[in-house]
């Protein structure tokens, strides 16, 4: 019932989804505000919030942008926002380019999450595997706690054990962030780049129309040197620089998607690696020495007569 309800939250929350309903309003000829509020009226959490900012004094963009807190996407959308006001974009086609993007990079990081839990799941069991072999040894009637806190011995492999149970958490913490796709969307220079073209304007305008919306958007700002080689392919075939930006786009998430996938496979090797440097020594130190040592200290010394 919990998993139910976070995905009927996420995807009341779902920009893609207003964007494409916000689309069709203002291809029926609605005003940009007007069809923020009939979303609203409509129930749309995020329009509900971004109209209520409107009516307290904030500007359109502003009040996208301030929907960052619950979704870094916001930042692009308000991006792509301005740019279609300042060029004269069509605000309708751009909303919907934005739309695809972010639902490709939503699909991405829910292939990464599913890719990634496996693993992180399988790492975070084994870190319970010292404590399990105390319990083991507490049930076969021995006393590893003792051990472990009265005699010389035991105390250093309780020291042992516990620093290598926190280094083994920390490595997992550190190849699992790794793990993770970069912030921001995937290609939304190039996107936020094509729609600034599209009003008409010349490149350098257009790359200046962008520069000005980086305090909205991570991915406004993220320029991998993508968008030079497609403008100069442009330049060189004689061909319009808009779609070659939004194919570039396309192909930025479709790689970024596969990167995730084979970031998910890797992360399951590299787990083994503080699993055989840390966590297994660490059950060694905890579970089996303190075994050993109950059996040793229980075991009468015979006599031998002289």
């Amino acid at each position: 019932m919990a998993i139910l309800k976070r995905s009927a939250a996420r995807t009341a929350a779902d920009p893609a989804g207003t964007l494409l309903s916000l689309a069709v309003l203002l291809g029926a000829g609605a005003s940009p505000t007007r069809a923020w509020r009939h979303l609203a009226e409509g129930g749309d959490p995020s329009a509900v919030r971004i109209t209520g900012r409107v009516d307290d004094g904030e500007t359109l963009v502003e009040a996208i942008a301030g929907e960052r807190d619950s979704d870094a996407a916001w930042g692009d959308v308000a991006a792509a926002w301005e740019i279609a006001e300042s060029v004269g974009a069509p605000l309708a086609e751009t909303l919907r380019s934005v739309a695809d993007s972010l639902r490709d990079a939503a699909e991405l990081r829910d292939d990464v999450r599913v890719a990634l839990a496996e693993p992180t799941s399988s790492a975070r069991v084994m870190l319970w595997l010292p404590l399990l072999g105390l319990v083991v040894a507490a049930g076969l009637g021995l006393d590893p706690f003792g051990v472990l806190f009265t005699t010389p011995l035991g105390g250093i492999c309780l020291g042992l054990g516990i620093v290598l149970i926190l280094l083994a958490r920390t490595w997992t913490r550190r190849l699992v962030r790794r793990a993770q796709p970069a912030p921001g969307t995937p290609g939304m220079h190039e996107e936020l780049l094509a729609a600034a073209l599209s009003g008409g304007i010349s490149v350098g305008r257009a790359r200046a129309v962008l520069a000005a919306c980086d305090e909205w958007s991570v991915s406004a700002r993220r320029d991998s040197g993508q968008a030079d080689r497609v403008l100069a392919l442009s330049r060189a075939a004689g061909v319009p620089a808009v779609e070659l930006l939004r194919a570039s786009a396309a192909h930025a998430r479709h790689l970024a998607r596969t990167d995730g996938r084979l970031r998910g496979s890797r992360l399951g090797t590299r787990l083994l690696i503080p699993m055989g440097v840390c966590t297994l020594p660490a059950f060694l130190l905890l579970g089996v020495a303190p075994m050993l040592l109950s059996v040793v200290s229980a075991t009468p010394i015979p006599a031998f007569a002289g």
